[in-house]
């Protein structure tokens, strides 16, 4: 069965092509045209998209030496994400799907991060822990069965990507946060500045007040520290954003009795966080580096589950930006 999967439910353009669940090829566009902004701008977001997304179509199926009429089924993101980005993705699914006679579904983003490790890697048997930790969410998810999730917390404010990015932003580094962080956090010393690790009741996360006390940090430090320093701080604060995400897995080990954890989304590239993964001698499992970020192929992978399975959309599906796990 030939998959297309296709996402754009923010600033990545991803196109995908799948045969019975194995990636043939994935492609990514990462709008780069945000950083001069310092975050994502929906209106430009959305028109890269409608640029891009018949273009890598066409593109994979010609590497793959395909056509239109060799594809069975089309996955697409429907939520949540930029409204305006999402529409775009979504209405081509539906046009391809009408145009060429096959069907399509609708995919969760959240519940394609879930997955995507195992893209890779082979499937966890169930129950296990999913900490799904990105630019727009952060939580952790009891996975009991197909589809079959409890949300045990998630964040109050800003997410544990979302506070990298406007990290980088107030230090000077640019847009996208992430890789700038990790990249200087590698010279620097994670010890010099004894930034608070955010830590509210149960399982949910908040990082608000770690971003703004790097902030006073950054206000009353000298213009000459202001930037010999940026490693110091880039590292202080990446030590404390990851260790509240381990603080809370291992509450939620504790608290379920489970020790089989999937980690996804963009920040499960992060270095420091597997290797704090690693020192937990816990079973622990994350998607390839190319499937951290948003990627078509996470939503093809899942979108052959379900077509498996027998799940359809029809052509009456609407995007929904805040789509939560069910």
């Amino acid at each position: 069965m030939i998959i297309l999967g296709l996402e754009t439910s923010c600033d990545e353009t991803g196109v995908a092509l799948l045969e019975d669940g194995k990636v043939l090829c994935n492609k990514i566009h990462s709008q780069q045209i945000h950083s001069r902004f310092g975050g994502v701008v929906p209106e430009i977001a959305s028109r890269e998209h409608t640029e891009r997304v018949l273009l890598m179509t066409k593109e994979i199926l010609k590497e793959n030496k395909k056509t239109v009429g060799d594809i069975d089924g089309i996955a697409v993101t429907y939520g949540p994400g930029l409204l305006c980005s999402l529409l775009i993705g979504l209405n081509f699914a539906k046009g391809l799907s009408y145009s060429i006679g096959v069907p399509f579904v609708g995919v969760n983003h959240l519940e394609a991060h879930i997955y995507s490790p195992f893209i890779t890697f082979d499937e966890y048997s169930y129950p296990f822990l999913s900490l799904l930790v990105s630019g727009g969410h952060t939580s952790i998810v009891k996975v009991s069965g197909f589809r079959d999730y409890e949300v045990l917390g998630s964040t109050l404010d800003d997410a544990c990507g979302e506070s990298f990015d406007k990290v980088s932003k107030l230090i000077g580094l640019g847009y996208p946060g992430g890789p700038a962080i990790e990249r200087f956090a590698q010279e620097g010393n994670e010890d010099a500045f004894d930034f608070p690790v955010p830590d509210p009741e149960a399982l949910d996360f908040s990082y608000s007040g770690l971003k703004t006390s790097v902030l006073y940090v950054y206000r009353d430090i000298s213009q000459e520290e202001k930037v010999h320093r940026i490693p110091d701080i880039a590292a202080s604060f990446q030590k404390s954003a990851i260790r509240s995400l381990i603080i809370k897995l291992k509450r939620a080990m504790k608290m379920t009795g489970i020790n089989r954890i999937s980690v996804s989304g963009g920040v499960s590239a992060n270095k420091r966080l597997r290797k704090s993964l690693e020192e937990l001698d816990v079973e622990w499992v994350a998607p390839d580096k190319e499937f951290t970020v948003d990627n078509g192929a996470m939503i093809g992978f899942l979108g052959y589950k379900l077509f498996r399975q027998g799940v359809k959309s029809d052509f009456s599906l609407k995007a929904n930006p805040r789509l939560f796990l069910n």
